[in-house]
């Protein structure tokens, strides 16, 4: 029987990921978690777990709200250090009160001073990105036609900053459930390219979102391999990796065709649930069984996955 057209496409990567003649397998895939679905979880009780669950990279939550609200650098950086953990970059918060496509400046002046506080406080964790997206989470409708060209102009005032502290600016594509602007990396690209500054040149891509709104994943991972920086990974459902449809295996081969595994770069678990807000989360606080379900599960899985095709090309080899 003929292959549907996804199977196609499938097909065509684990061909070209088979055929490949040599792998480092020395530099497997960062696994990183988003840490701002944790809620108000002390930051030191989510480095435990994710450290028991081998688990060696974060992307913290940008709580960085005010001078007076916030994680204390000094503070984490023992933390961090503690635990052996790395940063590997920030989850910016975009909402209808602090966002780059507002109709309001004074809501785009409050985005431009959340985005210098954790500009400076990534580069001061040696994280590597800072990732947004130019319109807020949950406001799906559009306030006008004019959006694009205030998130371009709001975005070019911290492109410099960008460059100065040395952290790479990351949009990323949210689906249209979400937000009302940039669902796509093509979308991203163009914003990207409006914008035209060395510090944000980065696309952080969402498998969730990236069902709902792309043809195939892997074959805009293949096209967009320049850009993407960090791919925020859940399975289907938007819940632990392996509790779902998601086939990981041809996303974890197209990585390895593109290199993913040599470059500064991460697959970022962030299994927030399927509604179309859920900032709710950050402010809130859950079982902490909960979380340590999700992280054993999506990082036993993964790194399962990752082992087997490695043996795989080993074997082929």
């Amino acid at each position: 029987m003929e292959l549907q057209n996804y199977e196609k496409k499938d097909l065509d990567i684990r061909k070209k990921f088979f055929s490949l003649k040599e792998i480092n397998k020395n530099k497997k895939l960062k696994f990183s978690w988003s840490n701002w679905g944790f809620g108000l979880e002390p930051i030191e009780l989510s480095l435990k777990r994710l450290k028991k669950y081998n688990v060696n990279y974060i992307e913290l939550h940008g709580n960085l709200y005010g001078s007076d609200i916030g994680y204390q650098t000094k503070e984490l950086k023992k933390l961090l250090s503690d635990h052996d953990i790395k940063v590997s970059g920030i989850c910016g918060m975009v909402s209808k009160e602090s966002e780059f496509s507002s109709n309001s400046p004074f809501v785009r002046q409050r985005c431009i001073d959340y985005f210098k506080r954790n500009i400076e406080f990534c580069r001061e964790l040696r994280g590597e990105y800072i990732l947004f997206s130019p319109g807020a989470i949950g406001r799906p409708e559009k306030y006008d036609d004019f959006e694009f060209e205030r998130a371009v102009d709001t975005l070019r005032i911290l492109g410099d900053i960008f460059i100065k502290e040395n952290v790479k600016g990351a949009i990323e594509p949210v689906r249209t459930d979400e937000v009302s602007i940039c669902h796509t990396f093509k979308d991203a690209l163009k914003m990207i390219k409006a914008i035209n500054s060395n510090g944000i040149k980065h696309i952080a891509g969402d498998i969730y979102h990236m069902y709902h709104e792309e043809e195939h994943i892997g074959e805009v991972i293949l096209k967009y391999s320049d850009y993407l920086i960090n791919l925020h990974m859940a399975d289907t459902n938007r819940r632990a990796l392996g509790s779902g449809m998601m086939n990981l295996d041809v996303i974890i081969m197209v990585l390895y065709l593109i290199n993913y595994n040599e470059k500064k770069a991460f697959c970022t678990a962030e299994p927030l649930g399927p509604g179309s807000n859920p900032y709710y989360q950050m402010n809130g606080i859950s079982d902490p069984e909960i979380f340590d379900d999700l992280v054993e599960k999506s990082a036993t899985y993964f790194y399962k996955r990752e082992s087997l095709l490695l043996k795989e090309i080993i074997k082929n080899n």
